[in-house]
């Protein structure tokens, strides 16, 4: 007999967690629109912590920034997060599309700073060369991937 209330009471528990709290707001920010700007938004933090000087010097208000680009306003910023929130399974595969879209950005600038780092080393390669023929006294080779003949 208490297996039986346990169950009813796990079902009970269950069917009210997908109870909607909150009806959507008139101007309801769309899960895609709203999973960018809160990339964005963790990018931006992540900025404001190690390089703040450069918003200042530049003048840049990150939230109103994003506000713009997004064309929304904050209290429909708000409003639209409070409700996501509502639904907390809703809101979960949000922040999963958050991180995920950040790990990409990272792997990707990773990539960049590795192509970028090979090319730096190629070039210092070369010109390390050049001068140790020049040291010589032999005639430099010259590269033709550096010359433009366009």
């Amino acid at each position: 007999m208490q297996n039986k209330w346990q169950y009813l009471l796990v079902a009970i528990l269950l069917f009210s967690c997908g109870e909607q709290v909150l009806q959507p707001p008139e101007k309801l920010i769309p899960k895609e629109t709203m999973i960018a700007m809160l990339t964005e938004l963790t990018v931006i933090n992540a900025a404001k912590t190690t390089n703040v000087a450069i918003l200042r010097k530049n003048e840049i208000e990150p939230m109103t920034y994003l506000f713009e680009k997004y064309e929304v306003d904050s209290l429909q910023f708000v409003m639209s997060d409070r409700y996501y929130a509502s639904l907390p399974l809703e809101y979960e595969d949000i922040h999963v599309q958050v991180q995920k879209r950040i790990e990409k950005q990272a792997e990707e600038i990773i990539l960049v700073k590795k192509v970028n780092d090979s090319l730096k080393l190629a070039k210092s390669k070369e010109k390390k060369e050049a001068n140790k023929e020049k040291k010589k006294g032999k005639k430099p080779t010259i590269s033709l991937s550096n010359d433009s003949l366009q």
